[in-house]
């Protein structure tokens, strides 16, 4: 059987880098670090590191141990978490990781419900895009992640017809009905909302519908943002000029009002902020969905639980002031 200090040892090298990194963020004397390595490379017949230079890194066979390692030890620490919440050794905790947006949105809120609610238990928020999010809960680093995922593509076969002031309505799950999600990758997610996406451009700068654009230079995010962005282009018959990437949505913003590009961007991130700059066209058939992401299937722990149910009613209930744009639905 593997050991999990040998397992944590193995994750830490792969997170940091080195033997040295490892060894300090675990509080490890180095060679202790060494001796657990080869211990795990005798238990498991493989060679899980090689030598590089001054440096180590992981063998193919090491990479892929530590990929399960971290799912393994995030479910031990949840499990421990979770018996402690109930057996009262310590009071109780939960870690909570969302994308800037939904941090400047919706999650306020509910950490502030869930602080009122539950006194005694302590939340600790963290930034995070959706990739190191997940990274973060298989590593037990976290209890909850929100993340997002773009779907479908922009209809883009009528006119544009003009439409009233952006305030649309953001779909969300009732909190005592969430929605799951099945997952094939041990975690479980939780439906919270659906978010039209919207063509930002400058204020004065006409054309409402993507391929108006297709010689602008364009302003992409992380790498679902720009996966969904070129996806978009593409399906109406040109390729973005990206020529400026960013995943700060106030850069966007200023980037598109001083004229360097235009841009495509979620609900959330307009409704966070908006520049006076900018006008927003929304993108018909192409949207943006919230999930929030968990280890396994239900019953939770009541912390994450109860965080959930919070996060459920804070997406179904903000209603912030109209962003004020003046959208058209990009019809065609």
């Amino acid at each position: 059987m593997l050991d999990v200090t040998r397992l944590r040892v193995l994750v830490a090298v792969a997170r940091h880098g080195s033997v040295t990194a490892a060894a300090r963020a675990l509080q490890y004397a180095q060679p202790s670090v060494s001796h657990h390595l080869s211990r795990l490379e005798a238990e498991t017949g493989s060679q899980l590191i090689q030598r590089v230079g001054r440096g180590v890194r992981l063998t193919e066979a090491g990479q892929v141990l530590a990929e399960r390692a971290e799912e393994i030890l995030g479910r031990l620490d949840a499990a421990e978490a979770e018996l402690a919440t109930y057996t009262g050794l310590r009071a109780g905790r939960v870690r909570l990781a969302a994308f800037p947006s939904a941090l400047g949105t919706f999650v306020p809120t509910a950490a502030a419900a869930f602080a009122a609610a539950s006194p005694g238990i302590e939340l600790r928020l963290t930034e995070a895009e959706p990739p190191d999010a997940i990274r973060l809960l298989r590593s037990g680093e976290v209890d909850v992640a929100l993340i997002f995922a773009y779907r479908d593509q922009p209809s883009e076969g009528n006119k544009p017809r003009d439409a009233q002031p952006a305030n649309p309505t953001v779909t969300a799950a009732a909190p005592s009905q969430p929605r799951d999600e099945p997952a094939d990758d041990g975690l479980r997610r939780v439906t919270l909302l659906t978010e039209p996406i919207y063509l930002v451009t400058p204020l004065n700068l006409p054309g409402d519908r993507l391929v108006d654009h297709s010689s602008k230079r364009w302003i992409a995010g992380c790498e679902r943002c720009r996966t969904a962005l070129i996806q978009s282009c593409t399906a109406v018959g040109f390729t973005p000029d990206i020529a400026f990437t960013t995943d700060d949505y106030l850069a966007v913003q200023a980037l598109v009002a001083a004229g360097l590009g235009v841009t495509t961007l979620p609900d959330l991130s307009l409704r966070s902020h908006r520049h006076p700059g900018v006008r927003a066209t929304e993108i018909p058939g192409l949207a943006r969905t919230v999930t929030a992401a968990v280890h396994g299937e239900p019953p939770d722990p009541p912390a994450t639980a109860a965080l959930l149910a919070h996060l459920a009613t804070a997406a179904r209930a903000w209603t912030p002031e109209p962003s004020g744009c003046a959208a058209i639905e990009d019809r065609r």
